[in-house]
């Protein structure tokens, strides 16, 4: 009670920070609706007396506020991204809540009919979040659970189409998944919970929303990648919902995973998938982002991460910034940061402020094929066709599983000769030196020999360089520590070709480290 009076003190409607933003009101009243439930609802012994039936007036005053400011400010054309579907939630689950006023039912059905268009406008129906960030993936993926499970306990039933989305969006999340429960860090990520369920240490969000789907789609292979059953799922499902999840078992005849999601763009290759001798190869070959600024999206068409036996190799160095620091919010959005190809010094897309690209890259797949000698994914982009001499740029990745070799062969179509920059981003526990224009990765009994065979450009090393910014992960909001960038730069005519990692390790009989 203090803690909220004093917010009702400090925060008087509508001035302040804490009244600039829809989508933080409606996680607010997320929060509060959760809290009024845990404190004993409308009948709570917090509000038995006078004192206590005052201040829950100004809590319902306050709420309606909420909810009257958000049904009045929902983000709308260009913004009409998570921000529109977290305010919806919002307004849904107040006006579940608290059906107090006379608004309250048709906030409520406005919210329930937008939640289920936006559902399926903002996911691509293999699942993939189109803001192409996979933290905001996480973020949709909650805000849908929140939604449903509200509405469930309250007698309102979310459609099937809206509830297949759910699932085909955390196929997602455990496609792309590792054997050590790494997640790409592709797009944006603001660190933001909905609701912070978890206290535990080790807590990990993209195995927890796969526990809670595990229970709630009979999904086994959710339960394996998910590990344990989390507190935040148990607070979600409630306390059976532990002996539901213990209970999976394989099916007799299980799917094979998926590892094409040609809605996104997204393609995993690799060998021995969820074993601890697995190779996972992640590339993208989608859009840059949503809509037509495409606000959390990066300019890493083509781009790939590799993860060996569990082990991060080559990565996405993830996002670090978001309003302060242009340098740096610049950089980890831009080309450079990326595991692809970046001409004449400039980035695939062209950026127009902190949220928006005035130009976008279009990525598309050429091809896609998978058995079990080979995966080899060919794609292209037009992000430099608008140089003076226009550039398309195609790349193939081709993964040989027996021999452990991934060869990358990128190729120009151009009349002219150009800049071409090739990055190799390392994660920061990867030992990376050169030798003999040969780049050598170590980490634990995993190593990594990379060459650029038909070249005579030589490798650079670099390592937490500030200026210019190169050789940085941010592994949270606002850090960012030291990692190993390796660049090659050379000028091409019309083709460049063949930069070859192989990747060896004792799971896929190669040589194991002493």
């Amino acid at each position: 009670q203090l803690l909220l009076e004093s917010w009702f003190d400090q925060c008087p409607y509508p001035f302040g920070v804490n009244w600039t933003s829809s989508l933080e009101l409606a996680i607010r009243l997320v929060n509060w609706s959760f809290t009024w439930h845990l404190l004993g609802g409308d009948t709570s012994l917090l509000f038995a007396s006078k004192s206590g039936q005052r201040f829950k007036r100004r809590w319902l005053d306050s709420i309606y506020q909420h909810s009257h400011f958000i049904a009045g400010y929902l983000s709308r054309h260009s913004s009409a991204n998570n921000h529109l579907f977290g305010e919806l939630m919002g307004l849904f689950v107040a006006a579940v809540t608290w059906p107090c006023w006379q608004e309250s039912r048709r906030w409520q059905q406005q919210a329930y009919a937008e939640l289920e268009i936006e559902a399926l406008k903002q996911n691509a129906p293999d699942g993939v979040n189109r803001e192409q960030a996979v933290y905001y993936q996480h973020e949709v993926v909650d805000m849908m659970l929140i939604c449903w499970l509200v509405g469930r306990a309250n007698g309102l039933q979310f459609s099937q189409d809206y509830i297949s989305r759910l699932e085909h969006m955390l196929e997602f999340i455990a496609a792309i998944m590792d054997i050590a429960g790494t997640v790409p860090m592709i797009g944006d990520a603001d660190g933001a919970l909905m609701v912070h369920w978890n206290k535990e240490p080790d807590w990990h969000v993209y195995r927890s929303l796969l526990a809670t789907g595990a229970v709630l789609f009979q999904r086994y292979d959710f339960k394996v990648k998910a590990k344990c059953f989390d507190d935040k799922s148990r607070w979600l499902l409630g306390d059976d919902a532990q002996h539901a999840f213990d209970s999976l078992l394989p099916s007799e005849n299980p799917s094979a995973a998926r590892r094409e999601f040609r809605d996104g763009g997204y393609f995993i290759l690799g060998s021995k998938l969820d074993t601890t001798d697995e190779v996972r190869i992640v590339a993208d070959a989608g859009p840059l982002g949503y809509l037509s600024i495409a606000a959390h999206g990066h300019a890493d068409a083509l781009s790939f991460t590799l993860s060996v036996a569990g082990h991060a190799l080559l990565i996405d160095p993830g996002t670090y910034a978001f309003h302060t620091q242009k340098k740096w919010r610049d950089y980890f959005r831009g080309t450079s940061a990326h595991n692809t190809v970046r001409v004449d010094g400039v980035d695939q897309s062209e950026p127009g402020g902190n949220f928006m690209w005035l130009r976008q890259a279009n990525a598309r797949c050429e091809s896609w094929e998978s058995n079990q000698e080979r995966d080899c994914l060919i794609g292209s982009h037009d992000g430099y066709t608008g140089l003076p001499d226009p550039v398309v740029h195609c790349r193939k990745i081709e993964f040989l599983k027996n021999e452990g070799i991934i060869r990358v062969e990128d190729t120009f179509e151009c009349a002219q000769e150009h800049m071409i920059e090739l990055n190799w981003h390392f994660a920061e526990i990867c030992e990376v030196r050169i030798e003999s224009r040969q780049v050598h990765a170590v980490v634990a009994s995993v190593s990594v020999q990379m060459t650029m065979p038909d070249s005579d450009c030589k490798p650079e090393l670099v390592r937490g360089r500030d200026e210019p910014p190169c050789g940085w992960v941010s592994r949270r909001f606002d850090e960012k520590v030291p990692s190993s960038t390796i660049t090659w730069r050379t000028r091409a005519a019309r083709r460049s070709r063949r930069p070859a990692l192989p990747v060896s390790s004792d799971t896929v009989s190669f040589r194991m480290l002493e």
